[in-house]
């Protein structure tokens, strides 16, 4: 039946956070070890730590490259030091996949040509390392699947056939050695299903072996634009989301959203190379759909009345309990009052778990509100139209943000006024705490003909 993973991208995405995560999910290290020792290629050893990631225990996963192979991948002054004095040679080597110092030819095809750093590899070749390479072949699919994506990225890029594009960074043996480590241990896991959140991405320039790139780099934003992926900008600067990190997601992803309610198994963290601040993760989870959870207390009644709720919206913001979120934000100094309550309604019916607005002074010393929204990935769309079609705003930003949500269900308690409902919460420490519902509590009070405080004090008694 096979495994789902979900990747959780919310610092971005590279090759090497994607093996850590999955080695810490349990794949088998030392399986990964004998897969790679089989690679046709030379001057790597790979080690597999532990380390601190901000307060996250992670997977360190490293490919270590002797000196003649090292691509400063993760030399931060190599990366971003003096680009206005980087001309886009990208170190001697054309931008156009042809006119590069070596030709590509007089290659052995095995691996063991001992070129510098910036040998370069055709598409052919690396499917070669793998075809010959000690893996299952649901591994080589996979390994194949990536470089294959990647290849089209590329091609498109420099617009050449994708047979004759030469590989730099991503034809490098470190991202080999990444790539196949990621098809080892998809396979090893037995991933069949795959879930990706969107990739968190910086802005700015990086320099690369075809010089001095705007980030997202173009072989990223062709194969976030021709897999469907989701790129989510970011106000940090730098590249945070690598082409084989890219080529993984898409090659994993078959599904578009998480399950309304799923079973976590297992989690595993992956920890990035690069010195960013905060420290890049890819956070990994297997997990399994789930029937929502049904609760019986002693105080349920065998008489159910009409949910006060009865919107999807209220639904979803009592049980999803989704690791990730989305913040959706925008200012304006021209819409009024109404519009902005008016707004606010509609946002809940598409799935806004919260939403609210408050004053703000723009530009021109202009009095203005900024309407906040936090939504699950899938109902961006929804919630995006009701802004742009219910105020008066033209721009609207949105983040992805982590959060710890405590698990919590809906309950149906007997007041001596009638039935109402009330959601409860399950504490860290294994305790539990109640509160009723405003709605419920209202529709109480309405139709029992009683203040309003007096139906809220009997369903916190039943409670």
């Amino acid at each position: 039946m096979g495994n789902t993973l979900y990747l959780e991208c919310a610092t971005g995405i590279s090759a090497d956070m994607v093996v850590g995560a999955l080695l810490d999910l349990g794949a088998n290290a030392e399986g990964l070890k004998r897969a790679l020792s089989s690679l046709d290629v030379d001057g790597f050893t790979i080690a597999i730590t532990r380390k601190t990631a901000g307060a996250i225990d992670a997977c360190d996963f490293d490919v270590v490259l002797d000196e003649a192979h090292d691509g400063h991948d993760h030399d931060m002054d190599y990366l971003y030091g003096n680009l206005d004095e980087d001309h886009g040679h990208g170190h001697g080597h054309g931008h156009d996949g042809h006119g590069h110092g070596h030709d590509g030819h007089g290659h052995d095809g095995h691996g063991h040509d001992h070129l510098h750093h910036h040998e370069h590899r055709t598409p052919a070749h690396i499917d070669a390392i793998i075809d010959a390479a000690d893996l299952a072949p649901r591994a080589k699919d996979y390994a194949h699947r990536i470089f294959g994506i990647v290849a089209a990225a590329e091609a498109k890029a420099h617009g050449v056939d994708v047979q004759n594009v030469l590989f730099h960074e991503v034809g490098a043996v470190d991202s080999i050695v990444d790539v196949v480590a990621a098809a080892y241990c998809l396979d090893d896991l037995d991933v069949t299903e795959g879930i990706v959140s969107a990739l968190a991405e910086g802005h700015g320039r990086v320099r690369t072996a075809h010089g001095v790139l705007s980030v997202p780099v173009p072989a990223v934003a062709n194969i976030v634009a021709d897999q469907g992926l989701v790129l989510a900008q970011t106000q940090r600067t730098g590249e945070f989301v690598t082409p084989t990190g890219a080529a993984i997601a898409a090659a994993v992803r078959t599904q578009d959203a998480l399950p309304e309610c799923y079973r976590i198994r297992r989690v595993g963290y992956g920890s990035g190379k690069r010195a960013y601040d905060p420290p890049s993760t890819v956070r990994a989870m297997l997990i399994e759909a789930a029937a929502p959870a049904s609760v019986a207390t002693p105080e349920t009644s065998a008489a159910t009345p009409e949910a006060p709720e009865t919107s999807h919206a209220a639904s979803t913001r009592l049980e999803n309990a989704t690791p990730c979120l989305w913040k959706l934000e925008t200012e304006m100094d021209d819409c009024t009052g109404e519009a902005l309550g008016a707004a606010l309604d509609r946002l809940y019916d598409a799935g806004a778990l919260e939403a609210h607005y408050v004053p703000v002074f723009m530009k021109k010393n202009r009095p203005g509100y900024q309407i906040e929204v936090l939504c699950v990935e899938a109902t961006i769309p929804a919630i995006e139209t009701v802004l742009f079609e219910e105020t008066t705003t033209i721009g609207v930003r949105r983040y992805p943000l982590d959060r710890t949500a405590l698990k919590r269900s809906r309950v149906l308690v007997q007041t001596p006024f009638g039935a109402a409902y009330g959601k409860r919460v399950e504490l860290p420490g294994g305790g539990t705490r109640s509160y009723p519902e405003f709605s419920s509590v209202a529709e109480l009070s309405q139709t029992a003909h009683i203040p309003y405080i007096d139906a809220y004090q009997a369903v916190v008694a039943a409670l």
